[in-house]
């Protein structure tokens, strides 16, 4: 299995989700109001992210691992003698909404922390109370650059999108041996940050002799992207970059390969998902993508969680949505070590945690980031497949 080497540090802000609803907050939140204990009997974990709305798969698989991870842990006990619940929000991939929900979750003295949000702007929307209040922060998915530097409540459980780019630009140049390299991104504060960073790291890279043709703009959630597409095949682009979710790659790669059926393309992680292969069909055989987890791998403790999500859920789960289960995992053990719930020594034991997750060995940087290796994968015959 060909791996990328970590390397450079990122941004991105997009997404998860869940499923569910908040138990109603106790009393209101005053700033540090959390670093106590939580009560006798209950140690409660948020998971907060888009449960209804364009991007609810993300939120449902947050929620979903949290569950099977919590599962886990209360078969066995649970952490300190307590049992732990979940508590799931829907912040409808809404800066407000997730604002919202965040004093909610302060104002709840047994959560120990909150599994959250999707979208990096979301994710900074929402930051400030959780910093205020001590609540620790582990997003699965936030890439911004800036989003971990809110407060050391903060954490990310994903690699920021700088470390991504390079990564898909090395599939693009060095893998498939392309120069001519167009970009089709959505119009997000992720997207337009992100293929920002991908001009970057391509200018860096003219020595190479590759080049941006072209970059085209689009609406997420678009039916056509054909005027687009018109655009990059008529500045000889001979690979694309797309720069968003599977509900982007899907229906670009069908547009574009009636126009070139040559035409190489190259996701992002966000994009290994199982929607993928089901809207693209054929038209997606070939796509690339770096990715953290991969559901395919041999590695025991993969291959038995991956069989308990199937069980439990009926679908694979994704590399955001293994990330949400870690981050879970993490968090108890952090709890575990500290031996207490007392907010600030839970935070110090999660910055130290040497964690041996599905996702890798998680290890977080000064800043609070992960750091982790790349597996690069393909779609061929209908299935995910590591690029030997």
């Amino acid at each position: 299995m060909k791996k990328i080497s970590k390397g450079i540090l990122t941004l991105a802000l997009t997404t998860t989700m869940l499923a569910g609803c908040a138990s109603k907050p106790s009393e209101p939140s005053t700033p540090g109001g959390n670093s106590t204990p939580a009560a006798d009997g209950v140690i409660k974990i948020a998971v907060a992210g888009p449960m209804t709305g364009d991007n609810a798969e993300y939120g449902k698989g947050f929620a979903n691992a949290a569950k099977l991870m919590v599962d886990e842990w209360n078969a066995n006990g649970g952490v300190l003698g307590k049992k732990i619940e979940l508590v799931t929000f829907d912040d409808k991939n809404s800066g407000e909404e997730a604002a919202s929900i965040a004093q909610k979750i302060v104002s709840d003295k047994d959560i120990i922390g909150v599994i959250g949000h999707f979208a990096s702007g979301v994710c900074m929307a929402a930051a400030p109370t959780y910093q205020e209040n001590k609540v620790i922060e582990i997003s699965p998915s936030a890439s911004h650059p800036d989003y971990s530097g809110i407060g050391d409540y903060i954490f990310r459980n994903n690699t920021v999108i700088n470390v991504e780019a390079a990564a898909g630009l090395d599939i693009a140049i060095n893998d498939l041996g392309k120069k001519n390299i167009g970009i089709i991104s959505i119009k997000t504060d992720w997207g337009t940050s992100t293929a920002a960073i991908v001009k970057d790291l391509v200018a860096d890279k003219a020595g190479t002799g590759a080049k941006v043709v072209a970059h085209e703009e689009v609406m997420e959630g678009s039916d056509d992207y054909s005027p687009a597409i018109t655009k990059l095949n008529a500045a000889g682009a001979d690979v694309v970059i797309c720069v968003g979710m599977y509900n982007l790659v899907a229906p670009v790669a069908k547009q574009y390969k009636q126009v070139n059926p040559n035409i190489e393309i190259v996701g992002f992680s966000n994009s290994y998902s199982q929607q993928l292969l089901t809207l693209g069909g054929s038209a997606v055989e070939g796509v690339r993508f770096p990715v953290i987890f991969f559901s395919e791998s041999t590695d025991p403790k993969v291959k038995t969680y991956v069989d308990n999500y199937k069980n439990a859920y009926g679908s694979v789960p994704s590399a955001l949505t293994s990330q949400a289960y870690d981050s879970v995992g993490m968090l108890l053990e952090a709890v575990k070590a500290a031996g207490t719930t007392d907010h600030a020594k839970v935070r110090d034991a999660l910055a130290a945690i040497k964690y041996p997750g599905v996702t890798g060995n998680t290890v977080f940087n000064e800043k609070r980031d992960v750091q982790k290796e790349f597996v690069k994968v393909m779609i061929k015959d209908g299935k995910f497949e590591a690029v030997k």
